[in-house]
């Protein structure tokens, strides 16, 4: 061979050899792609527990999905705090929202809305495309059941003395988020005189009464009042589609787990109340003071008790009166109750309110202090401690002047 076709097949060899390089490069950068691609779905996968959207993305047949078209009937849903897409899929197929979970876990994981999704009770539509039963989710006006009581709110409606505005009760506020849209396109609610009824009912258990509170609910002299303050302040979500006495149960039985976060089974023995009383004591903290001074008033009340002495609070008088004012008349201060403090001594026969976790607590742990007495004497709530009641009748005098002890009565 010449010199020349060595010198062509070399370069002949170089090319080949350079192009073998050039396959094999492409074909490792292939390969990575598909790993990647694998990997993200298999991340997707075991985040949402679904094998099935592997499979999907890799070319299988895409899961059953409704048309579009008229809906079925409407149902409710719960969203549990931690669900998973998968978990949520799941129930919205078990109640024909969606005809299967795996086409309702596609669409939400296109969906950024549902990153924002709260833990509650929703009001959707059935047979419907996956899509728009996200869409429907995430709606904030699905959104049913969820209740805020604010502390100091008591289970009945009660009157402003002064304005005669009606501050609307649990049971008020329980009725009206149970709505849910009837057939003849006026809303469905559980009424508040079911929810009465179901509240002054034989079966505590049932109810969701604690066993530390069992007995002395027992006791209640009036049934309607049996679960005043066993219900707690906060935000609460229940299944409107349920019956009055398992939606009592549901807030009831969840009040006592909030309760007992506290300690409250045990942790009034520094004080001497067993856990119904601190309950008790809490309501009457909570409607006495503002929460700067919770400390102070639970340590008067614990005081008073221990001399004893009667507690004379004028939230006891207003409770049996189902009225709110900071004063009270002579006439209104004699009248007998088991809940006039003025009138009978120690503490009231139930809580006078929704107490809040913090005034549970002030009375958990009062401070320590020899305070027997407190008025309020402005209307920006600052109140004077004493155990001298003739210092105390000086700052009632300071009340007078500032007009905040007039009754409207």
């Amino acid at each position: 061979m010449t010199h020349q076709g060595r010198e062509y097949q070399s370069r002949a060899e170089a090319r080949r050899a350079r192009e073998a390089r050039e396959a094999a490069a492409a074909r490792r950068k292939r390969g990575r792609h598909v790993l990647v691609a694998v990997a993200a779905v298999i991340g997707l996968a075991v985040l949402g527990g679904v094998g099935y959207l592997v499979k999907g993305l890799l070319g299988d047949d895409l899961p059953p999905d409704y048309e579009a078209g008229e809906a079925g009937p409407e149902v409710v849903v719960v969203v549990n705090p931690g669900d998973t897409a998968t978990q949520i899929g799941e129930q919205m197929a078990e109640k024909d929202v969606v005809a299967s979970s795996s086409a309702f876990y596609n669409a939400a994981v296109r969906s950024t809305a549902m990153n924002s999704l709260q833990p509650g009770y929703y009001h959707l539509a059935s047979k419907l495309p996956a899509a728009d039963a996200v869409s429907a989710l995430v709606d904030p006006a699905s959104r049913v059941g969820s209740l805020v009581i604010s502390e100091g709110r008591q289970l009945h409606d009660t009157r402003d003395a002064s304005t005669g505005a009606v501050k609307r009760g649990i049971y008020t506020l329980i009725s009206q988020a149970s709505c849910l849209p009837g057939g003849d396109g006026l809303p469905k609610c559980v009424s508040v005189a079911d929810l009465e009824t179901a509240g002054a009912g034989a079966d505590l258990a049932g109810l969701g009464v604690p066993d530390w509170a069992l007995a002395q609910v027992r006791s209640v002299p009036d049934r309607t009042r049996q679960l005043e303050g066993l219900i707690a302040a906060g935000s609460w979500d229940f299944d409107p589609a349920a019956g009055p006495t398992e939606i009592l149960r549901s807030l009831v039985s969840g009040s006592a787990a909030k309760y007992e976060s506290t300690g409250i089974r045990t942790a009034g023995t520094g004080v001497r109340l067993d856990p119904y009383q601190v309950l008790i004591a809490a309501s009457l903290v909570e409607r006495e003071s503002l929460p700067a001074d919770f400390g102070k008033v639970a340590r008067v009340i614990v005081n008073r008790l221990a001399v004893p002495q009667k507690l004379e609070f004028d939230s006891t008088v207003n409770y049996a009166l189902d009225t709110t004012e900071v004063a009270t008349t002579d006439a209104d201060r004699a009248r007998v109750t088991p809940w006039n403090t003025y009138a009978k001594e120690g503490l009231p026969a139930t809580p006078i309110s929704a107490p809040s976790i913090a005034a549970v607590q002030a009375v958990e742990t009062a401070p320590p202090g020899d305070w027997l007495y407190f008025v309020t004497i402005d209307k920006q709530g600052t109140t004077l401690f004493t155990r001298d009641y003739a210092e105390h009748l000086k700052n009632i005098e300071k009340a007078k002047e500032s007009g905040i002890l007039d009754s409207a009565r």
